[in-house]
């Protein structure tokens, strides 16, 4: 994606703000957009962990809390005030929590969506007004394969990234003819330290549990840092994706992700399929056709 000046034909690369940027994919998307030589808004809760980063003509680092509303506006303003504005947004900033979901502690499922959902749609509403007056811009959500189907351990986990899923495709169909792209990107298991550093773990613990759960859990902490996904090249195929002009609505990466997403969609076909005839007699039966029995 390029932008061109009003007032001259030069092009200019295009300005990404990538929150969540002081691990993981975060800090790879941060470190490849600046190699492409993208304008890049560099952020973090924590900004001393982006001190690799040293502020340049093309990049602008700043401390964002997705969750703290002053700070989304402030983020928003100084990388519009430093480029002109924003073409490319990605909602990268994210946490886990590993809990049963009888076992989950609502103090902490709260804090989770308010990171993963609040935070993602509040950085959301606060660019669209210059995408819309500009008529471009791509949005860049990334969900998860638990954003596709729910798994053991990860219950509220998986609830907030269906939510960021139902809130992409709604957005998606709200802003196309605005000239905005929305992209949802969906990994299974990448080295990211996802699993052993931003995952947090209900302390109440029912043994009932154990065989799903419990194994579930324990696998994901043992399997951090040795998943079979590659960062660097989720990250390239991330940008490649934005860069064509025409990202795809969802991006899978990864084998498991790919695997899973279709498994998933055989599956609710068959489920789908099964319960057709009930479907079609809950409707009031039109006239001339012979209602069939529920």
């Amino acid at each position: 994606m390029k932008t061109k000046t009003s007032k001259s034909l030069v092009t200019e690369p295009p300005v990404w703000l990538i929150t969540g940027c002081s691990t993981g994919f975060g800090l790879e998307l941060a470190r490849q957009a600046i190699e492409h030589g993208y304008r890049t808004v560099v952020t973090a809760r924590d900004p001393s962990k982006l001190e690799g980063y040293g502020a340049t003509d093309k990049v602008l680092v700043l401390k964002l809390d997705v969750t703290q509303p002053a700070e989304v506006a402030a983020a928003v303003k100084a990388a519009q005030a430093r480029f002109g504005g924003i073409d490319v947004l990605v909602n990268n900033a994210g946490v886990g929590y590993f809990a049963a979901i009888e076992e989950g502690v609502e103090a902490e499922v709260r804090k989770m969506f308010d990171v993963n959902v609040f935070g993602l749609t509040a950085m959301i509403q606060a660019v669209l007004p210059g995408m819309r007056q500009r008529h471009s811009g791509c949005i860049v959500n990334v969900s998860s394969l638990c954003g596709i189907h729910g798994m053991p351990a990860l219950g509220q986990y998986c609830a907030s990234k269906f939510a960021v899923e139902g809130l992409s495709e709604a957005l998606r169909q709200e802003v196309a003819e605005l000239g905005i792209q929305v992209m949802v990107v969906e990994p299974s298991g990448f080295r990211t330290d996802w699993a052993g550093r931003s995952a947090n773990e209900s302390a109440h613990q029912i043994g009932d549990y154990m065989a799903t759960a419990g194994n579930v859990r324990i696998k994901l902490r043992a399997d951090s840092g040795h998943q079979p996904g590659d960062p660097v090249r989720a990250v390239q195929a991330i940008i490649k994706a934005v860069a064509s002009g025409v990202p795809p609505h969802r991006l899978l990466l990864g084998n498991d992700a790919f695997e899973g997403a279709m498994a998933e969609i055989e599956a609710l076909r068959k489920v789908y399929a099964a319960g057709e005839a009930v479907a079609r007699a809950a409707d009031f039966p039109k006239p001339g056709r012979i209602a069939l029995p529920a």
